[in-house]
């Protein structure tokens, strides 16, 4: 699809956002040709990288042309529709992960047939497309139960959490509406969210991190401290073997990360994706490699870098728009507080809500470094003047 006699391999990243920013940043060190597809100029990645496509990150003729300039192409959502993925791997591109891979991250329907193939830990779960289907499944489970749209959901959206048929019918109609297809899954009873990346190259070999514990409020990851505490050895161990066998099985190329949850009988999967992901940003100095070189390593073929962490904990907290736009007036105070916290922006408009960036600090008592990275971000966000 490229020029085979470039001595530096050409990659490009479908989708402008953060994920491609810091992408781009890592590609720098490792010294490759690096460009992004980018919906706007304004998008993240397109405010830093030097090589930028302006287009649709979802249809055909851009993300075609995009990629027959390109050695590889990855990706830094999952939203680009199967029929592309396919026209694009049928005019030779070679899509990393596969269309084939891919699928299981874009669809929660396949994603959880082929978890049950595998015999992964998974909620109870069914295919629903009438409010009697959902109370039938309620009827076995009880109420409350979580329905998500297969497709398209991030974030919290397309997620749904009902406790009776009242509610149930409100989802339920307006999915028919847009012909969204939906699943019920049961409500897990779980004391922790966690996760796990994991990252495999095309000839097998894979690198894990150290299983994280995620915070999340509202459908959205707040904090991650890297690695979980008090968490088992045993635990541990057998979420990332977890990890890496859905990794092999679905022949990913890339970062995968596994969202699970942490119960009494032990841990279930939550949610895939085969991309660097909000759970892993700790990994920019917490850890040896970071999960964006990583996923360049891994898309590259090129032997994957340590996953071993640099401090005893990493603690990430995510930063959200506030009701104030002027953030970097605040980075004095942030900084002449606490040295050692790293800020991260990812070039956003500043909206309530919005993630806009990330701060992490590292040291040994998770506790202290929680309230450190909170902190900041709370000041950042413009809740302490």
């Amino acid at each position: 699809m490229s020029e085979r006699n470039r001595t530096v391999p050409r990659v490009g990243m479908v989708g402008g956002g953060q994920l491609s920013r810091m992408t781009h940043q890592a590609g720098i060190g490792l010294g490759v040709d690096f460009s992004v597809l980018a919906a706007s100029p304004t998008d993240s990645a397109a405010l830093v990288c030097g090589d930028v496509t302006l287009g649709d990150d979802r249809g055909l003729d851009d993300v075609l042309a995009f990629a027959k300039a390109r050695d590889v192409v990855t990706f830094d959502h999952e939203h680009v529709p199967e029929p592309v993925l396919r026209a694009v791997e049928e005019a030779g591109g070679l899509l990393r992960p596969s269309r084939d891979a891919l699928r299981f991250a874009q669809d929660k329907l396949r994603m959880r047939t082929r978890m049950a193939e595998l015999d992964a830990p998974s909620p109870r779960w069914r295919a629903v497309t009438t409010l009697e289907h959902v109370t039938a499944f309620a009827g076995d489970t009880g109420w409350p139960v979580v329905l998500k749209a297969a497709r398209g959901g991030y974030d919290g959206k397309g997620v749904w959490v009902v406790g009776d048929p009242d509610e149930a019918r409100g989802v339920v109609d307006r999915a028919a509406a847009e012909e969204v297809p939906l699943l019920v899954e049961e409500k897990v009873d779980f004391s922790r969210e966690l996760a796990v990346q994991v990252a495999r190259s095309p000839h097998g070999q894979v690198a894990v991190y150290p299983v994280v514990e995620t915070v999340q409020r509202g459908g959205i990851c707040h904090e991650v401290i890297a690695p979980a505490p008090h968490l088992s050895e045993e635990k541990a161990t057998l979420a990332q073997q977890l990890a890496i066998e859905i990794a092999q099985a679905l022949d990913v190329t890339g970062v995968l990360a596994v969202e699970l949850f942490e119960t009494a009988g032990g841990v279930v999967v939550n949610e895939l994706a085969m991309r660097p992901h909000n759970s892993g940003h700790w990994s920019i100095e917490g850890a040896r490699t970071s999960q964006f070189e990583q996923h360049l390593r891994a898309v590259l073929n090129l032997p994957l870098g340590s996953p071993r962490t640099n401090a005893p904990y990493t603690v990430m907290a995510n930063l959200l728009g506030g009701a104030d736009p002027e953030v970097y007036r605040r980075y004095l105070h942030v900084m002449a507080k606490d040295p050692e916290v790293k800020v991260h922006f990812y070039g956003k408009e500043v909206r309530p809500g919005r993630k806009i960036g990330h701060v992490t600090v590292m040291g040994e008592d998770y506790q202290d470094l929680l309230e450190r990275a909170r902190d900041a971000a709370a000041y950042l966000r413009g809740d302490e003047q």
